[in-house]
């Protein structure tokens, strides 16, 4: 029988209320969230309980980790108890240290074992992590979950791309884990070596970390180079692995089994309608040694609940996510995010790699965009395609330019393709 929208809420209402854990532990032991709880009567009786207390933001809990060195006070337990560091990647600012206990760090990578398993990744796989594995949590979760299903989980780090495209096809790997700019960024390595990645042995794609592989351009460009399946998975270090893509391509789903979402409107904070954007808030389910309740994410998304035809009976979002709050702006009255300019340049293949610089001219934002394409393509025409494009589909305008082969910064992690030469206001 089919898992219906009241028995999945009543399980994330149940595991608020778990005793030992949930709410009523962090009440006890967990300073941030007691001022946040200390209003709220325990044990919950309804999500919209839930949904009335204060939201998280990451603002907070990188200014509580400067007022309380080193790691804040959103610790459920000492010190010692906790076995396991991350932080996250800083593009957007200061970055914050993520701690888990042993327990949240097995919650974190049972996660992905259900994201391996929704999108049929099996013990006989072998699963290559392309990933240096330094302080951002990334793919450490989906390395170690690998073996946790039993599969082979080859490491990947520490070498150049070459060395890694060697290592991957003596290894035979089935499965890539890697950023979808590192995944292109493999493609044009392999085309340069001559390289046919077609014959190696990957037949599935999983890619985090930056949107991308929800992008149809990029991920037809994957897909057609690996020969292999692109999938989009959806985490946050300081909330953990919470989506994965439909294997019906119908978005990411929610594993609702694990968190709890809401989505605001931008403006009023008030939930939006099926279909219609707003900012995605999370709550973790099982993370309670530094647990995140209703977390800004800042990812904006469209929600749908009506069953799914893959058989999920959990939330979708169509389109993965659209972009963050803090990225949209007005190019000349039109509101446009990053990825969806990206995704225009990304529908012309020989586009190798791309920068865009956004200013603020006479009051308005400008793009500025610079094109470096594949030796022996017709340059010109592919500027001229692109600016074609940006003003069909978006209604926008641009100054674009070609750059010089191997000119542009090349990536192995989030990218930094869109730069704001002034601050935005």
């Amino acid at each position: 029988m089919a898992v219906t929208r009241e028995q999945i809420a009543q399980r994330q209402l149940e595991k608020l209320n778990l005793s030992g854990s949930g709410l009523a532990l962090l009440r006890k032991q967990n300073t941030f969230y007691r001022k946040k709880l200390e209003s709220v009567t325990l044990p919950i009786s309804s999500l919209e309980v839930f949904l009335g207390m204060p939201f998280t933001t990451k603002q907070e809990l990188v200014d509580d980790q400067a007022d309380n060195p080193p790691y804040g006070t959103n610790l459920t337990f000492e010190h010692d108890a906790y076995t396991r560091i991350h932080a996250t990647s800083g593009t957007t600012g200061r970055r914050l240290t993520c701690l888990d206990t042993n327990e949240s760090w097995a919650w974190f990578t049972f996660c992905w074992q259900e994201i391996y398993r929704a999108i049929g990744i099996t013990r006989e796989d072998r699963i290559f992590t392309a990933f240096g594995f330094g302080p951002f949590v990334g793919f450490w979760a989906g390395y170690e979950a690998a073996q946790q299903i039993g599969a082979l989980a080859i490491p990947g780090g520490a070498q150049s791309s070459e060395q890694r495209l060697h290592w991957l096809m003596e290894t035979r790997a089935t499965v890539l884990l890697s950023t979808p700019t590192y995944a292109l960024r493999l493609i044009e390595v392999a085309r340069e070596k001559n390289i046919d990645l077609r014959t190696s042995a990957i037949r599935n794609t999983i890619h985090a970390g930056e949107p991308g592989a929800n992008v149809a351009s990029i991920r037809k460009q994957i897909e057609s180079a690996w020969g292999a399946r692109c999938w989009d998975h959806a985490g946050m270090s300081e909330v953990g692995a919470w989506g994965y893509q439909c294997p019906d391509d119908q978005g990411l789903h929610l594993l609702e089994s694990e968190f709890i979402a809401e989505v605001l409107s931008v403006d009023t904070g008030e939930p939006v309608a099926e279909g219609e954007p707003g900012e995605l808030i999370l709550t973790n389910l099982g993370r309670w040694a530094m647990p995140a309740l209703r977390y800004r994410t800042g990812d904006v998304v469209k929600w749908v609940s009506t069953p799914c035809t893959c058989g999920s009976p959990f939330v979708r979002f169509p389109g993965g996510i659209l972009g963050r709050v803090d990225d949209m702006i007005q190019v000349r009255g039109v509101n446009v995010y990053p990825s969806a300019v990206e995704s225009i340049i990304r529908e012309a293949p020989a586009v190798v790699e791309f920068q865009v610089e956004i200013s603020k001219e006479r009051g308005m934002w400008e793009l500025h965009i610079d094109l470096e394409v594949a030796p022996g393509a017709d340059s010109e025409a592919i500027r001229a395609g692109v600016a074609e494009a940006l003003g069909n589909q978006l209604g926008i305008r641009a100054t674009i330019e070609l750059a010089e082969p191997s000119s542009l910064p090349r990536y192995e992690l989030k990218a930094r393709r869109f730069r704001f030469k002034t601050e935005k206001r």
